[in-house]
Order: structure tokens, then C-alpha cells, then sequence
């Protein structure tokens, strides 16, 4: 095994894979007791059948300097391939303020090819690879030194395996015309706006029962100051101050330390003073924001809830699409989307825009505005024409669940 720990090794072998079409990358890190993410092996393979043309980078050998690695995954001619790139994806932007550019996510790809919801890597090398993964290293402190060799071996196989696994998707996303999905779904995940993580927008990502303009400005206060001082300490944020015993703050809103001293919720370091008056400072910050800059949310749409059966047939015609495409349902479109489009909200719903649209979305809003009706029959199920609410002498074809485009008998 190559396994990269000084500079020159590191440079040279970053120059090697500037020089090919694509290489396979994966890491191991650690993030349960920090905010920030520990990355502790970046693991590459560059096109080859042997573990000759791979290397394990070892970060915590000594003082290694990353720019070459960064660099590389920077390099717009080298196609970085990650399966299920986000958590990597992330670690390379916390190091560098740049996500890897140009990507493929196999995951993704696997979804498009028809091998199920999120498969997980070990799915893909049996099933696509044809080869078996020993996972005993799986639960590897992978911060501790030395490793041994059988953990090493077990960090390599994530990228040895996934060479043999994107260049099959690739040929197959190629063969049936769908490398513009994945590219489409790529644009998506290297969006760097969904990497950043700005303190003011924490509150977003919490669950409040009350949509009050004075409570959410205090939760918003709160979370903010949360997130802050997580990222200041570089530890999860849960341990500053945990989501419940937040929002049991914003709600009763405490002025003193004794006040905040009967919070049933506040674990230890939230009841250090120091703490304990960071907290009632953004508390009295949440509950002195101006009116009209206090955060809103929008009031629930009940109108999502008036029709279930059109819903109903929404997850029909998604799931006889879904077998018709090869694509799984779960990446055409969401619970959520079904909801919208039952519920006449059609705006910015990913299902019915790019080639969601051109599988599912377009005829959804066809269903939804009475144009079609499905059918049942052995064959699966179809669509029908409608016109004023009866079926069409001569129908178009339709797709049953089969995949093949048909014309009722």
C-alpha cells in the first residue's frame, strides 16, 4: 500500500492524478466530539485494476501541507468521484472555502440507474463491482496512530471498488442518455450556498411549535449565539446548549440568572455564569429586535390537507413512472413535492422542473388538472386522455410499469 506522509510524496503524487481523466476519492474523519469536522485520511485511486495506482494521505502525519491535495480537487480536468459526496464534500470546503469541482456522486448516480433509494456503498460493490467488502474495520477511531494494516486495507477498498463502479454507471448513464440527469443533480450538490453555515440562519434548521414574531427573534438570538460560540470552541453545538432546553429559553424568556437557574432543561455548561450570561444577553438581543426585522414564517397551508385521494393518486403515478423510468422514486420527487402539487402549489417544486419534469412533473400537472386518469390492467398502469372528464376516442400512448410506451387496446 502507498501510504503518503511526507511532502515530496504528496506533491508527486498529486501530480500524478492532475494528469487523468478521473480519480475515485473517499476520507475518514471524526465529528463527535468537535463542530468542525476531523479529517483523518483522504484515500484516492486513480484509473487502474490495482492498489499500485492508489494512496492513503495521512493528515495527521506530522506538519503535511494539504495545498496539493486541495489543488487537485480544485482542478476543473480531473473528475473527482465521491459515493455520497455531501459529508466530503463538506470537509474539503471547511479546509479550503472551495467545494471539488467537477463531481460524481455514485449514490446519486446509482438512484438514476435504477439500483434503489440511496444505496450504500457495500450494496454497489456486490451488485455492481461483483466483489465483497470486509466491514469488521468499519467503527475504526480513525484519529489514533498507528493503523493497522487491515484498517488500511478496509479505508483503501472505498476507492479501489469505486473505480470499477463508476466507470459501469458511467457506461450506463451514457447508453440510456442520462448523463444530463446526474450532471443536472451535480449542479445541485456543489452549490456552495447549501456548504456555508451562517450563525444568523441557524434558527432555520429548528422545529418551534409557535410561529410568533417576538419568540422566534429571541430563538434566532439564541441559535446564533449557539452556533458562534460552537464554532469559536469547535464543539457539536448540542453540547453549548441543547435544541429543547433552547426553545424551553426563547418561550419563557428569562431576566436574570435565577430565572434561567430553573430551566429543568440546561445541562452543566449551560449553567456556568458565563454562559448562563451569554444566554440572557441574547435573549434581552431576540427581545429587543425592531418589529418589523423580526424573523416570519409562513402560516401553514391547509389547503395541503383538503384533497388526500388526489395526493393518493400522485404517489401512484410517481411509483408506476419510478418503475417505468428505472429511477428511484425517492430522487424523482418527495413527499413534500406531492404535497405541493396536490395542494395547487406548483412554484419551485424540483419535481416539476429539469428532467424530473420530463419523467414525472409534467404529468402530475396533467393529472392535477383533470387531463388524464390512470388505469389498471395486468399490464400495469396507464394513462388515459381525458377530455371534459371522459376518455378520448383515440388515446395518446401511455407508459406502463414496464417501461414500454403504449396505446391502450
Amino acid at each position: 500500500m502507498r501510504i503518503i506522509t511526507t511532502q515530496d510524496e504528496l506533491a508527486r503524487f498529486c501530480s500524478e492524478c492532475a494528469s487523468q481523466p478521473w480519480i475515485t476519492v473517499d476520507t475518514e474523519f471524526l465529528r463527535e466530539r468537535t463542530y468542525y469536522a476531523q479529517l483523518c485520511l483522504v484515500q484516492i485511486a486513480m484509473p487502474g485494476e490495482d492498489d499500485a495506482s492508489a494512496a492513503i494521505i495521512d493528515p495527521l502525519a506530522g506538519e503535511l501541507d494539504l495545498e496539493p491535495l486541495l489543488a487537485l480537487m480544485r482542478n476543473p480536468g480531473v473528475t473527482k468521484v465521491f459515493h455520497a459526496a455531501r459529508q466530503d464534500l463538506e470537509i474539503f470546503y471547511q479546509l479550503d472555502g472551495h467545494l471539488p469541482a467537477p463531481v460524481f456522486d455514485t449514490q446519486i448516480a446509482a438512484m438514476v440507474c435504477g439500483l434503489g433509494d440511496q444505496a450504500g456503498y457495500e450494496t454497489l460493490v456486490r451488485r455492481v463491482a461483483k466483489a465483497e467488502l470486509d466491514k469488521s474495520a468499519r467503527f475504526t477511531d480513525w484519529s489514533r496512530r498507528p493503523l493497522s494494516e487491515k484498517q488500511l486495507r478496509y479505508a483503501l477498498a472505498d476507492v479501489t471498488h469505486l473505480r470499477v463502479i463508476y466507470r459501469k454507471l458511467d457506461a450506463q448513464l451514457e447508453r440510456t442518455g442520462r448523463t444530463a440527469w446526474v450532471a443536472e443533480e451535480m449542479a445541485r450538490l456543489t452549490d456552495e450556498a447549501a456548504y456555508r453555515v451562517e450563525p444568523e440562519e441557524a434558527w432555520r434548521r429548528l422545529r418551534t411549535r409557535s410561529h410568533a414574531p417576538k419568540f422566534l427573534a429571541v430563538v434566532r438570538a439564541l441559535a446564533a449565539w449557539r452556533e458562534r460560540t460552537a464554532q469559536a470552541r469547535d464543539v457539536p453545538r448540542n453540547r453549548i446548549l441543547k435544541d429543547d432546553a433552547l426553545l424551553e429559553i426563547a418561550s419563557n424568556r428569562p431576566t436574570s440568572i435565577e430565572e434561567l437557574s430553573r430551566s429543568r432543561l440546561l445541562m452543566r455548561e449551560g449553567r456556568k455564569r458565563e454562559t448562563m450570561e451569554a444566554i440572557l444577553a441574547a435573549v434581552q438581543e431576540g427581545l429587543s429586535c425592531p418589529p418589523d426585522q423580526m424573523p416570519r414564517l409562513p402560516a401553514p397551508d391547509r389547503s395541503r390537507h383538503k384533497d388526500p385521494a388526489l395526493g393518493d393518486l400522485l404517489r401512484v403515478l410517481l411509483k408506476a413512472k419510478a418503475e417505468a423510468s428505472g429511477v428511484a422514486p425517492r430522487l424523482i420527487a418527495s413527499a413534500a413535492d406531492l404535497e405541493m402539487i396536490a395542494a395547487g402549489q406548483h412554484e419551485g417544486v424540483p419535481a416539476l422542473s429539469g428532467w424530473r419534469r420530463e419523467v414525472f412533473g409534467a404529468d402530475a400537472e396533467r393529472l392535477c388538472a383533470g387531463e388524464i386518469a390512470l388505469t389498471a390492467s395486468r399490464r400495469g398502469v396507464e394513462l388515459v386522455e381525458l377530455e371534459d372528464g371522459r376518455p378520448v376516442a383515440a388515446p395518446k400512448a401511455t407508459a406502463g410499469a414496464g417501461g414500454q410506451v403504449r396505446k391502450p387496446a
